[in-house]
């Protein structure tokens, strides 16, 4: 008999919870009174279990019906101008949010653009790190009681724990890539 699709996903299932368990076939059978070869036929998807019996493997598996069922979402990967997110205060700089929700994750993308002889507000210090890699013009990268000039094709990378900020101080505009972890954007 050939494997359909729920049937095939259902015996993945099985199988994956069984291993995870540290289950041998027989093992699940016999909490499940049912035989080693029934179960083998269900994780190949060649067998569709009744009800009663699908439920019963959920529980001797740990599990409930509602977490087997569960499908998880698949994981957003690339994204397009269409989902960043812009704040573009009164001087014209802006921050784009490069990756939405971004700060319920351990890192935070940002795309920064800061016109001439403008500054984004100074940071305290903070946990975490912050890196940036300046795609054109040049910044002015103040770190604790040190300056640093980061130019087009530089980048930065350092420990939040002093207070932190950046400049534009050229006659040009400054474009770049800040990234902060923990997010504190």
């Amino acid at each position: 008999m050939e494997p359909n699709y729920v049937n095939g996903r259902i015996g993945e299932k099985i199988k994956d919870l069984r291993n995870r368990n540290g289950l041998t076939q027989q093992e699940l059978a016999d909490r499940a009174e049912l035989t080693k070869g029934y179960i083998s036929q269900l994780e190949r998807g060649q067998v569709a279990p009744s009800v009663v019996t699908l439920l019963d493997l959920i529980e001797c598996l740990g599990t409930t019906p509602s977490e087997f069922f569960r499908e998880t979402e698949e994981e957003h990967v690339v994204y397009s101008e269409e989902d960043f997110f812009e704040k573009i205060d009164e001087a014209g700089n802006s921050i784009q949010w490069i990756v939405p929700n971004a700060q319920q994750n351990q890192m935070e993308p940002l795309l920064v653009v800061l016109q001439p002889k403008e500054a984004l507000a100074e940071d305290k210090p903070h946990e975490g790190e912050e890196f940036g890699y300046v795609i054109s013009g040049h910044i002015q990268l103040r770190l604790g009681g040190n300056v640093y000039m980061v130019k087009a094709g530089e980048s930065f990378y350092f420990s939040a724990n002093k207070k932190h900020s950046i400049a534009n101080t050229g006659a040009t505009r400054a474009k770049l890539i800040w990234v902060s972890t923990p997010p504190t954007f």
